[in-house]
């Protein structure tokens, strides 16, 4: 079961600007994304799109667009495209009962504005402020102590601060969570959360299509380099 069933996009204020102008959002347009398994992944190149499919859904979904839970509203820098405005959610006959977006990028914004409100709100984040953690033990802490069953979670490469091991501890932690009842939607490069069981993995290039764990592009490209890292480089440097 699933909060969020599928994602549509209404094309009708198309502005012919970015967003737009993302082939994976004209796909979309005409290809609405069924959401079918407690965990999906939007895995694509840089540029792709996966990061503003990502943001865009957390927006559509009520929460903050730098990051938090739903009753977030700071703004550091509005950057945040304007496809979320456009997107409809369809939810299913289950509600979350508690919900954050993580952005890698804009996670010490989120920090700072838990700081900011203070009154007891550390104890929900590891007993205190996350600016005194690593950037990786800050997102280790909010999975652990944020982060709970029946949740709603979507994030946006939350391995750009993780070690190997840190990786792993993360995917333990989405297992157990998935077992609580609740949902993940999750762009990442990492091989390692893509391994998560029973996830959907959709592969964003045009197009948005699902592909298996072994033919997934991280995952290709990362086990054609460890199979043979000299032989990958004189291909790649010659």
């Amino acid at each position: 079961m699933t909060f969020i069933r599928q994602i549509r996009l209404d094309g009708r204020h198309d502005t012919r600007r970015y967003p737009f102008t993302l082939p994976v959002v004209r796909h979309l347009v005409e290809n609405p994304v069924d959401l079918r398994t407690p965990v999906t992944f939007l895995v694509g190149d840089n540029g792709a799109g996966k990061s503003t499919l990502v943001e865009a859904i957390a927006v559509a979904a009520g929460f903050n667009a730098e990051g938090g839970t739903q009753s977030f509203r700071f703004a550091t820098k509005a950057t945040e495209s304007s496809l979320g405005d456009h997107l409809t959610l369809s939810w299913g006959t289950r509600k979350p009962r508690t919900g954050f977006f993580l952005r890698a990028e804009s996670f010490y914004n989120v920090i700072t504005e838990i700081d900011r409100i203070g009154g007891g709100i550390h104890a929900s984040y590891g007993g205190k402020s996350l600016h005194e953690r690593s950037h990786g033990e800050s997102f280790i802490d909010l999975m652990t102590h944020r982060f709970g069953g029946r949740g709603l979670y979507v994030l946006d490469e939350p391995e750009a601060a993780l070690s190997v091991k840190g990786c792993l501890t993360v995917l333990r932690r989405m297992h157990e969570l998935v077992g609580e009842g609740s949902q993940f939607i999750i762009a990442t490069h990492s091989p390692i959360l893509l391994a998560a069981p029973g996830a959907t993995i959709l592969e964003i290039t045009d197009t948005i299509d699902e592909v298996t764990y072994d033919t997934a592009e991280p995952v290709a490209l990362t086990r054609n380099f460890l199979g043979g890292p000299d032989r990958f480089l004189k291909h790649l440097l010659d």
